[in-house]
């Protein structure tokens, strides 16, 4: 059955959190403003996270695009999954012990099976290389269950916007795809541009092209570069835009909606943001008395990983926890809006964003 006969509940009423990001502060300053003035912004409502971990076996594996590669990920028992919404990821335990997080692009409806896309990426933290290598029919991961840092609000159902407009990326489809048939089932006026760098670098081609019109397909092969113009359209106020692609993709809609009141943006990004306004530091491993220096344009985990000294990740954004270490000395800046207020002066900080004062020291529990 066609994933839009098959969505049967529209998503719960709720605005998507605007990412923390410090890739552009003046951006950032400006769509904060916007947010303020166009409405109540409010957590989304997923269901409460187990403790237990789910197990998943890869039941099917198919290419859908150049290095990308989607997978079943079915129900190892007779219970139904966890329900998610459209946004909604989940952080995969891989065989070797890697955490990594990667949204689900199928039919909210279907509870027996999870589907994911992962595309290959080989000079990375070695995550994609192994669900490409590794993760056959038959493998085994773990999940504790979908989480939403995404959610999709539909106009007329808890948003006030009038239309919608998706702008994706590359593999920034597959958060944006599930949004696409409630939008489409329950009448709400959108618009798509769905861009990369030719056909065969576009995953689910076929599934979007089912939307006839309403979305346009841009490669940059035929088109050249998009510009924010053309990711946006005449992108009138009233619209609520959800983004998802690389740094460039997503810095050019940004930087186009400053400004713009009457527009509302969400997005989702993928990889680490750039550090901004960052100082030079040092952090001591307590394990072994080492001290590895952090530049002013590094990450503290970038740095550590640069070192060779072993530490958990998962986002990189500062949102997942993934990378929560604790702090024996020193002051710490938080960069983060994960951590709370006691976990903070419990000594814990997130080595993916947060940082420490410039020419400071600090020692971590590693």
């Amino acid at each position: 059955m066609p994933l839009l006969d098959r969505f049967r509940q529209a998503p719960p009423s709720a605005f998507g959190r605007l990412r923390h990001d410090l890739s552009i502060g003046l951006a950032d300053t400006a769509i904060s403003a916007l947010w303020a003035l166009s409405g109540r912004v409010r957590d989304i409502s997923e269901p409460a996270a187990r403790d237990e971990l789910i197990p998943l076996t890869v039941t099917d594996r198919r290419l859908v695009a150049d290095d990308v590669v989607a997978l079943t990920l079915t129900a190892a028992g007779p219970d139904p999954l966890p329900v998610w919404h459209p946004g909604a990821h989940l952080d995969v335990h891989l065989p070797s012990g890697r955490i990594r997080q990667y949204s689900l692009c199928g039919d909210p409806a279907v509870r027996d099976h999870y589907r994911i896309a992962v595309r290959r990426i080989p000079d990375g933290g070695g995550g994609s290389r192994e669900v490409h290598e590794q993760l056959t029919p038959g493998a085994t991961v773990a999940t504790h269950g979908p989480r939403n840092a995404f959610p999709l609000t539909l106009p007329g159902y808890g948003s006030p916007a009038q239309r919608l407009h998706f702008v994706a990326g590359g593999i920034g489809i597959t958060p944006i795809l599930p949004m696409l048939a409630p939008a489409a089932r329950l009448s709400v006026p959108w618009t798509m541009v769905y861009t990369g760098r030719n056909r065969p670098s576009l995953p689910f081609l076929d599934e979007v092209a089912g939307y006839g019109d309403r979305v346009r397909i841009r490669t940059d092969d035929v088109s050249g570069v998009p510009s924010a113009a053309d990711l946006l359209g005449d992108c009138p106020d009233g619209t609520t835009v959800y983004a998802c692609g690389p740094a460039p993709l997503l810095t050019a809609v940004r930087s186009a909606l400053v400004g713009r009141d009457g527009v509302e943006l969400h997005y989702e990004r993928f990889a680490a943001p750039p550090v901004v306004d960052g100082a030079p530091f040092a952090v001591s491993i307590a394990s072994t008395g080492v001290t590895v220096p952090v530049a002013a344009d590094e990450s503290l985990l970038s740095a550590l990983r640069r070192s060779g000294v072993h530490a958990p990740y998962s986002c990189r954004q500062g949102f997942c926890g993934t990378c929560r270490t604790r702090v024996l000395d020193g002051t710490v800046e938080h960069r983060d809006t994960l951590l709370t207020d006691p976990e903070r002066e419990a000594g814990m900080m997130l080595t993916c964003v947060s940082r420490a004062a410039e020419g400071r020291t600090l020692t971590l529990e590693l």
